[in-house]
């Protein structure tokens, strides 16, 4: 986990290149059957380093499987206060954003449901804020059948 959190620091001070690379290189690491927190937090992270909707959805999905293989006894294991279920508004709401910006609607509208659907996961605070608000931005979005990138989306900034 250190070592992604490294790679996320570079993606942050604006080296995305070399965040991509960091990351991509501990992937190969961790392998598709590794620890399901590495790889979902790896691929979570990796999926905001790319502006190409189609590449994003493929790691959105990845962090999504592998949220999927994660117990709350594994998660608590790197930090007491954490539960699988808080991971899973933000994952639906990437790829919801993911597949508007491929103009798939449908799939757009579907994982926003599953989204909203796990919303009481979320603490009152910073963080939830923040991922009920993105889910305004992309369901106003889904309705104006937009595929622009967001402004508040993480990641490049093309």
């Amino acid at each position: 986990m250190n070592a992604i959190t490294e790679a996320v620091t570079l993606g942050r001070s604006g080296d995305n290149a070399a965040a991509r690379d960091r990351l991509l290189e501990i992937w190969r690491g961790i392998g598709v059957a590794g620890d399901p927190l590495h790889r979902c937090t790896l691929a979570h992270y990796l999926a905001d380093l790319h502006d190409d909707p189609a590449t994003a959805l493929t790691w959105d999905i990845r962090a999504l499987d592998a949220a999927d293989a994660l117990t709350d006894d594994r998660v608590q294991r790197h930090h007491a206060s954490l539960q699988v279920a808080g991971f899973y508004p933000s994952l639906h709401l990437n790829l919801a954003d993911n597949y508007r910006r491929l103009g798939s609607w449908e799939a757009a509208q579907e994982q926003l449901d599953a989204a909203r659907g796990r919303l009481d996961a979320l603490p009152d605070d910073t963080y939830g804020a923040m991922i009920r608000t993105a889910l305004v931005e992309v369901a106003e979005a889904v309705t104006a059948r937009s595929t622009d990138r967001r402004a508040s989306a993480p990641g490049p900034q093309g």
